[in-house]
């Protein structure tokens, strides 16, 4: 795994797709680093990218306060089937079947439901396009649903509709810019299919 940075409060690391963002990517920083690591945002098993990890719990504190502000700014690549405007603004009410770990596009608002909030900019258009995403929200599978939900499903990801024969979705945690101790911060990486 790819260490990006290290100090006394912070580890940033390229999560590879496979490993769970909450019990493998922390204890294989440990092992690399040691002392404690403490998670403070997710990334799904089968998408890899820029994750940040705590190593204390002031760290923690501080990186929880700039994701619930708004502050930490995560931006993804994906590669989608189909061809998508150039750019755009995708804003959706998301209800998440937790029985199914699946989550759908509502029309209405009830219980459960959540506002999703994402912009985006078609880097190569193609039978299979490359987009950069920037999230507005942080909502569960967000990216896959919003782009399925209007035919442009990512390449990979057959529970929201693809139909080909890759294992894992196309998408990657490219870009992680948040302030820690009054600096701003970033950290880049790029997937291979990229």
């Amino acid at each position: 795994m790819e260490i990006l940075y290290s100090d006394a409060d912070l580890a940033v690391c390229v999560k590879p797709v496979g490993l769970d963002a909450e019990k493998d990517v922390p204890a294989a920083l440990k092992d690399a680093l040691g002392g404690e690591l403490y998670t403070v945002h997710r990334l799904d098993k089968n998408v890899g990218g820029v994750m940040v990890y705590a190593r204390n719990k002031a760290a923690a504190a501080e990186l929880s306060r700039a994701i619930q502000s708004g502050e930490m700014v995560k931006e993804y690549l994906a590669m989608v089937h189909g061809t998508p405007p150039e750019s755009g603004l995708l804003e959706d009410l998301l209800w998440k079947d937790s029985s199914k770990n699946k989550v759908f596009v509502v029309k209405r608002e009830r219980k459960g439901v959540k506002k999703a909030v994402l912009e985006y900019k078609t880097l190569h258009q193609g039978e299979d396009s490359l987009v950069r995403i920037r999230l507005h929200t942080g909502r569960s599978h967000q990216i896959r649903v919003q782009f399925a939900s209007r035919s442009f499903p990512l390449l990979g990801d057959h529970k929201y509709g693809a139909r080909d024969g890759f294992t894992a979705p196309y998408l990657f945690s490219c870009k992680l810019s948040f302030p820690f101790k009054g600096k701003p911060l970033t950290f880049e990486a790029t997937p291979d299919w990229a």
